[in-house]
């Protein structure tokens, strides 16, 4: 009996290990390229990830998006088409997460929580401040381009 919680005990711990290591190493990703996202008057620097995702994303730049509000904490636009994906759940959304939702919703996040979905990490806003502010309030028009 002993044994059995020894081993469950165990896994739980590996488990545990295994996701902060695939969260660090995820943190850690190569980025490639940056984009000038512009809100209104506002432009932010956006950070990519080197991934397949990213690289069909620059194919469709430059863009003008009308992004709808969802949840009090992001934005979404749905392409006509798919793009290739690598989804993963980070358990955690920080403030400026760009990310890919199912294989068309592009997905700017303006505000940290934790999450159960899935997503294909596409890159980060550099530096957020006033990204809430800019954000927060209904439809945005946002424009990508590379810098």
């Amino acid at each position: 009996m002993i044994k059995k919680y020894v081993l469950i005990l165990l896994c739980i711990c590996f488990n545990i290990y295994a996701q902060e290591v695939n969260e660090a190493t995820m943190q850690k990703e190569k980025t490639f390229k940056t984009l000038l996202m512009s809100v209104g008057q506002h432009t932010f620097k956006l950070n990519l990830y080197e991934n397949e995702t990213t690289k069909a994303f620059i194919k469709k730049l430059p863009l003008t998006m009308d992004m709808n509000e969802l949840g009090g904490n992001e934005k979404y636009f749905h392409f006509s088409t798919a793009l290739p994906t690598q989804s993963f759940n980070p358990k955690m959304i920080h403030t400026g997460d760009v990310m890919l939702w199912g294989n068309n919703s592009l997905v700017l996040f303006y505000k940290t929580f934790s999450t159960s979905y899935a997503y294909t990490k596409i890159g980060y806003i550099e530096d957020t401040t006033h990204l809430e502010d800019v954000l927060g309030k209904g439809n945005v028009v946002v424009k990508f381009a590379l810098e």
